[in-house]
């Protein structure tokens, strides 16, 4: 197990890249913000999943127990406006779209989180919280709910660089005469329609905006954690409106580091349903397969916008087929000479690869390592004598960089009697006898073994 020394990741609030150090020695804190199910998600909801992923397994190959929360967001209008038109409740609509989404996420190769929570499990918690609210004149209360008071936070659009004075009135900014700036957000919305829940305040359901902050407050006890995650999208209002409720009740901006990932365009075009080229994780990873599609995810630096082409996405292909075939072979010559890689040492491309992860998550620069070591196994392999030390090295250090990224790729482990088969082709190819060899390859391809 390695500590983690340096490690270096781009902070949205600071704009720069700054050494993580823990609020907790060799424990990380991570929140990510998760999937409004409603529908089923499309490619572009996927990128936090594979980035934050990989961070998480990074964190943990170098020794932190990581506790990492995504959570649900299952009360919304779009929840309950589809619940009405399906003739189910908001409940059984929610569970099979997060049903649906915890089976792609593991098509795509990421693991669950630690945990993830529901927001309709934190509704005591969220009325308590708005109450503080009110109570420390942060929020007011008016006919239709309780909005938050933007003006009482002296450093808001801290995150994204957003002021007041310029801001205006416009997409994803509620009006309503009730408010005191256009600018303050909803904390509870009072409702008649849909799933509600009491409240002081009458009722209602909770905003957007408050239900992580809340989520966040009651899982981890400090109220200030080490890494907020999201798209960049989250960044305003969402984000940004999360750090006005803790400053305003806890007087903190909720994490250490704020981490953004960039879009997923297609064709060069911003993936939309106007324009018709939304693109499905179920739909590509059928027809490409789970471990491609993650590749073309982590091609690029996750603060940099990826196109999902054919280009691409071909590619990743090729380069996935290069990784699959040089475990395949280089585990029939593990297995035919009784070696195994499991207590190797690694060698120095590891360290590169590694170098690559701790600068940001640079996984393009990552991948080239992945790519240069397949390229040096497949040399060894070619040769007359097997370097075997070399390859045991170069086979552990391989499969390390395929875990930290999530890439997913076995070797066909034989049993008995086929590896017995498969000693008698190796024999028959070197004694020169082709008719016996091809009876045995025959073999070996019917059992999908070569």
């Amino acid at each position: 197990m390695t500590t983690l020394k340096q490690i270096k990741l781009y902070n949205s609030l600071t704009n720069r890249e700054e050494t993580l150090v823990p609020l907790e020695e060799g424990k990380i804190s991570m929140y990510v913000c998760g999937p409004t199910v409603y529908n089923r998600p499309h490619i572009g909801n996927m990128r936090p999943i594979v980035v934050f992923d990989t961070l998480r397994r990074l964190l943990e190959f170098l020794g932190y127990k990581v506790t990492y929360v995504s959570n649900y967001t299952d009360v919304d209008d779009k929840i309950i406006d589809s619940a009405i038109k399906e003739g189910v409740n908001e409940y059984e609509l929610s569970s099979r779209y997060i049903r649906h989404f915890e089976k792609v996420v593991g098509m795509i190769g990421s693991k669950l989180p630690t945990i993830t929570p529901r927001v309709t499990q934190y509704i005591p918690q969220i009325i308590h919280f708005i109450d503080e609210l009110v109570k420390n004149g942060s929020a007011y209360v008016t006919d239709s709910g309780v909005y938050f008071d933007v003006s009482k936070v002296k450093d808001y659009g801290s995150l994204s660089g957003i002021s007041l004075e310029n801001l205006h009135v416009g997409a994803r900014i509620e009006t309503s005469e009730e408010k005191k700036s256009p600018y303050d957000f909803a904390l509870w919305k009072k409702t008649d329609i849909g799933i509600k829940w009491d409240s002081p305040w009458g009722e209602g359901r909770p905003g957007w905006h408050t239900e992580c902050c809340v989520m966040i407050d009651s899982i981890f006890p400090r109220h200030f954690i080490d890494i907020h995650g999201g798209g960049y999208d989250l960044k305003f209002p969402h984000h940004e409106n999360e750090i006005a409720q803790s400053e305003a009740l806890n007087h903190n901006k909720i994490a250490q580091f704020w981490m953004h990932n960039a879009f997923i365009n297609v064709e060069n075009e911003k993936m939309s349903k106007s324009l018709g080229n939304v693109l499905y994780p179920e739909d590509l990873i059928a027809q490409y397969g789970g471990p491609v599609v993650r590749l073309v995810i982590l091609s690029a630096h996750y603060r940099q916008p990826i196109n999902f082409k054919d280009e691409t996405i071909n590619a990743a292909v090729q380069e996935f087929k290069k990784i699959e075939t040089v475990i395949r072979q280089a585990g029939l010559y593990l297995q035919l000479h009784h070696l195994s890689f499991e207590k190797a040492d690694t060698d120095e491309s590891l360290n590169r690869f590694i170098d690559a992860m701790l600068d940001d998550l640079n996984t393009a620069n990552a991948l080239m390592e992945v790519y240069g070591l397949v390229k040096k196994i497949n040399v060894c392999l070619r040769q007359k004598e097997v370097d075997q030390t070399a390859l045991i090295s170069m086979m552990k250090s391989l499969m390390v960089m395929l875990d930290i990224l999530g890439i997913n790729v076995e070797y066909t482990k034989l049993s008995p009697a086929d590896l017995e088969i498969y000693e008698k082709y190796v024999q028959a190819k070197n004694n020169k006898d082709f008719a016996l060899s091809d009876e045995l390859r025959k073999q070996l391809i019917e059992k999908k073994i070569i």
